[in-house]
């Protein structure tokens, strides 16, 4: 992928008032302890009036501790990949609401393998959180990160992460028409990113989010 010039957002991101129901509702969730195998605190990101919306999977081991979503090795690939397209992280963080599957870290798997992956009741629950953003942003793109988070918006078994990579995809999401882009996950402890076909996909999936108007009016035009 040709790397262009950094964007420049279109505007600084008009701060909310305190009353906003986004605020109220990320106040809120930060105070969250409904699921007793999980370990707080919950971690957001900021609360932004955006159209974009952002999905990961659940927080790693450290991120609670900085208190922000991605802020570890994962967050430093995640971040050269937007890098690419012309978006820093301050950027990206500023304009685009990060959430996650579930908010707190799941903890590690009993085989060692990397984190556990959450239960179907943990998701559900921390989802009841996800519903109310989507009705309160009314998001018109989706960015979904990772096997559970795709699964998540496409809302049903994806086989292969090549099935879905790359294109632009349509749903409805909480009730609202979105469209979505899917990209592999970050973590160092996977190789498809790393391998020929992934990092086609990714780079494809990369020009789909630049070249979606969202994007544009988010972040200004490339030039």
């Amino acid at each position: 992928m040709t790397v262009p010039p950094k964007t420049a957002p279109s505007a600084a991101p008009r701060a909310l008032s305190k009353n906003h129901p986004l605020v109220v509702h990320r106040e809120a969730l930060l105070g969250c302890r409904r699921c007793p195998d999980v370990y707080p605190p919950v971690v957001s990101g900021r609360a932004v009036s955006t159209e974009i919306f952002f999905i990961g999977q659940a927080p790693g081991v450290h991120e609670g501790s900085i208190g922000q979503p991605f802020a570890w090795t994962a967050g430093k690939t995640l971040f050269r990949w937007l890098a690419t397209i012309g978006v820093s992280e301050e950027a990206f963080r500023a304009h685009v609401y990060m959430t996650a599957v579930i908010r707190c870290f799941p903890g590690k798997a009993k085989n060692g393998g990397g984190d556990r992956v959450p239960s179907r009741e943990e998701i559900e629950t921390c989802g009841a959180w996800m519903h109310d953003e989507v009705q309160i942003i009314r998001p018109k793109l989706v960015m979904a990160i990772g096997r559970l988070a795709i699964e998540r918006v496409a809302q049903r078994k994806i086989g292969t992460l090549d099935s879905v990579v790359g294109p632009l995809h349509q749903g409805v999401f909480f009730g609202q028409p979105i469209d979505w882009i899917a990209l592999p996950h970050p973590s160092g402890l996977s190789s498809w990113h790393k391998m020929e076909l992934g990092k086609r996909l990714l780079s494809e999936s990369l020009a789909t989010f630049a070249a979606h108007p969202s994007f544009a009016r988010t972040f200004g035009t490339l030039t």
